[in-house]
């Protein structure tokens, strides 16, 4: 945990953000795998984290801005639960820890909340997305389960966006704490692979990494000879030589800030003339959207940048044609490029997703594009110094999507089609660095992973 006057300066912000009002967080429950006594790894919410810093399940806190009240709600464990888990501090050190001002059962949660809404006090919650909390929720506010994500506070939610978008000097050290472990992971995977093995043996080696460190995966590892699946979790195929191998994953330390990096490699010690064709077209992209980086230019402008700088390599090797300046406007490279360039990072791999993506990417009155793969721009806003945020560019030759848009005759005008049967078999290759912004430009953060092809060569 940081200090207790963290926590407590973050949610006196709240207050004067909200003005009134209760504010209900609801901490994460563990949850049963094939039954409750084995659960998944307990991971707490993140809101409860920022505003409470404690992670241990089976917690509620409420801010009461009306009455100037901060409850932290749990039970003390019985000496039952001793034998098993062993001494715990009681919730009354606990609330110390994060500043509260008190400490109560669980039991009075209900009681709590029920005696605001009688009173016609607000009752401020974020969209649940855990079916636990939704059905606490529906108990305590009388709202049916559909309704609550429609019903949850907007003023809260803006609220809390508008700190947790700006990282501190200490949670910027932690993410390069958790960036640095990251680092290592992708350095193993780029040691370690070789023909024969399967995908399974490396993602087990670069989890156990991060579970070394104190931390844990700050999402599920993506790792695969298929890189053109965007999210590829599969992990049974064996690696042969000729084919790349993509990685995407990242460490989350033990304060639970991330870490979220891509580096796709051969399986040779080499990349073939092919492989390094495609590869120095997204690596220039990449280097270019890090280096444009920097207060006031929005996110939306440096994507567009990144696609028509892949866009022009692809001309150049016969794979695009025609006025490219068109063609990314009307979405054509998106057959290459079907998704954002970034978002925004911080406790949660895609901070705040929680809360709504709109919300954390998109400023007021700023359109989300409804056209194919910038619609998946996850971060479009202007930026701003304290902002942490991924840069991550990447070509893929998805056979599937390839035989649809060639029987719709899509983009004709811009896309060689026949050239592209030589790379139907190809993958994919993506490049991701963790970057924030400062007021003077940018910085990369943690220690620099490999990524040119001299640096990936070296250690193949």
């Amino acid at each position: 945990m940081f200090a207790a006057a963290t926590y407590a300066e973050r949610r006196q912000r709240l207050k004067a953000d909200l003005k009134t009002g209760l504010v209900l967080f609801l901490g994460n429950r563990e949850v049963g795998m094939n039954y409750t006594a084995n659960p998944y790894h307990f991971r707490q919410d993140s809101n409860f984290l920022y505003f409470f810093g404690i992670d241990k399940p089976d917690l509620a806190a409420i801010i009461d801005i009306d009455n100037d009240r901060e409850i932290l709600f749990g039970d003390d464990i019985s000496m039952e639960d001793i034998v098993w888990t062993g001494p715990m501090p009681s919730m009354r050190a606990w609330a110390e820890r994060c500043g509260a001002g008190e400490a109560m059962p669980m039991r009075r949660l209900a009681g709590m909340v029920k005696k605001a809404r009688r009173s016609g006090q607000i009752v401020h919650f974020t969209p649940p997305y855990r079916h636990d909390n939704m059905l606490l929720l529906k108990d305590l506010l009388n709202i049916p389960t559909p309704k609550l994500k429609a019903s949850a506070s907007e003023a809260l939610i803006r609220a809390i966006v508008a700190q947790r978008s700006y990282k501190s000097d200490d949670e910027i050290a932690q993410m390069e704490d958790a960036v640095d472990v990251t680092g290592i992971m992708h350095v193993a995977a780029m040691r370690g692979a070789m023909e024969g093995q399967t995908e399974a043996a490396l993602a087990g080696m670069v989890q156990g990494i991060a579970v070394s460190a104190g931390g844990n995966l700050s999402y599920p590892v993506i790792l695969s000879v298929h890189g053109q699946i965007l999210h590829n979790h599969h992990h049974g195929n064996i690696l042969e030589n000729g084919q790349m191998v993509l990685g995407d994953f990242g460490a989350e330390n033990a304060m639970h800030y991330a870490g979220d990096i891509t580096r796709t490699f051969p399986v040779g010690k080499k990349f073939t003339a092919k492989q390094r064709e495609i590869y120095e077209i997204v690596l220039a992209a990449q280097v270019e959207a890090v280096a444009s980086l920097k207060p006031g230019i929005t996110y939306m402008s440096v994507h567009l940048a990144a696609a028509r700088r892949m866009a022009e390599g692809l001309k150049a090797l016969g794979l695009m044609q025609g006025d490219l300046d068109e063609a990314v406007a009307q979405g054509a490279h998106a057959l290459f490029f079907p998704h954002g360039l970034g978002h925004m990072i911080g406790l949660d791999v895609h901070d705040m997703e929680d809360l709504g993506e709109n919300y954390v990417g998109y400023a007021d009155g700023q359109a989300r594009s409804p056209q194919f793969g910038t619609a998946y721009l996850r971060l479009a806003r202007a930026l701003e110094p304290g902002f942490v945020l991924t840069v991550e560019p990447g070509l893929y030759f998805i056979p599937e999507l390839i035989d649809q848009w060639r029987r719709q005759k899509k983009f004709e005008q811009f896309i060689n089609y026949p050239a592209l049967k030589k790379y139907r078999d190809f993958g994919g290759i993506r490049i991701e660095d963790n970057v924030l912004i400062t007021p003077q430009g940018h910085r990369v953060l943690g220690q620099p992973i490999p990524k040119t092809i001299a640096e990936v060569e070296a250690l193949r």
